[in-house]
């Protein structure tokens, strides 16, 4: 082999190790998913893409070809570090979907109706016990049996009558209402009556207005019978106050008396270039 051969030999080997460092240079600086394929968009049109280990969104957003505020206006859930988990589901991008034509419904044959009610509402009604007369429910008031509760419409289209209980929710404490079911919108009085042993302590009828889907409450408040209050009267108040004067005019009185008795019994004392000394 001549001189000029083994020059191009050489030549054509340094150019073969050449090409294999740089091919293999570029291979390990290929991203870490090589061979990715875009996912097929579901029937929604959204792409989902799931989360692998040692992703971010920076590559997530450079795999699909688009920008990171993208890949985080497309998954609201995102934090604000944009922290990922393996086999989390991303939103990496949504197609239109037109709807497929499907066959026209057949519709039934009209039916006669009643005229349905626009809408109806509960209303529940509690008599407490007022203990204190102040016609305001505290936590501990709570409900009396056997009163008479009536709600009727203004116009005289419903009406119905319940008992008062005085049941309650154990676990919240809360009294059991008598409530009034469907009730039509509108406007309504309810009275209430109030069993033979109470007295009411306000008012026994409301007037109100509910309408559809209201959940409207009504709290009336009685006391026993046998509960008084005395409070004392004018007259009272004032003898009080003149017996209390009086009392401490004669303590001091008292005091006058004794200090004088005191003094009485002290001996007398004689003073000097008194008459009594010349004698």
């Amino acid at each position: 082999m001549n001189r000029r051969a083994i020059l191009l030999f050489c030549f054509l080997f340094s150019i073969l190790v050449v090409g294999a460092a740089f091919s293999s240079t570029y291979v390990s600086a290929a991203p870490h998913r090589q061979g990715f394929v875009t996912a097929t968009p579901g029937a929604d049109g959204r792409i989902l893409y799931t989360v692998v280990d040692g992703d971010n969104c920076g590559q997530v957003a450079l795999l699909h070809g688009i920008t990171i505020p993208q890949l985080r206006l497309l998954n609201t859930r995102l934090d604000q570090d944009c922290t990922l988990t393996v086999g989390q589901q991303l939103v990496v991008g949504v197609i239109s979907i037109e709807p497929t034509a499907g066959p026209a419904p057949t519709l039934p044959s009209p039916t006669p109706t009643s005229t349905p009610i626009d809408g109806t509402t509960i209303v529940c009604v509690l008599l407490f016990n007022d203990a204190n007369g102040d016609a305001l429910r505290q936590e501990t008031e709570f409900g009396i049996d056997g009163g008479a509760v009536s709600l009727t419409n203004i116009n005289g289209s419903y009406t119905e009558s319940k008992d008062t209980v005085s049941t309650f929710d154990p676990d919240t404490l809360e009294p059991d209402r008598s409530c009034f079911e469907d009730v039509p919108q509108g406007d309504y009085n309810v009275s209430m009556a109030v069993p033979d042993d109470y007295n009411p302590t306000m008012v026994m009828s409301y007037n109100f207005t509910v309408r559809a889907g209201d959940r409207a409450s009504v709290d009336f408040g009685a006391q026993p019978k046998t509960v008084t209050v005395t409070e004392p009267t004018e007259t009272e108040g004032g003898r009080s106050s003149i017996l209390g004067i009086f009392g401490i005019l004669l303590l001091l009185a008292g005091a006058g008396l004794g200090y004088y008795s005191w003094r009485a019994g002290q001996p007398q004392s004689k003073l000097k270039g008194s008459p009594l000394d010349k004698r």
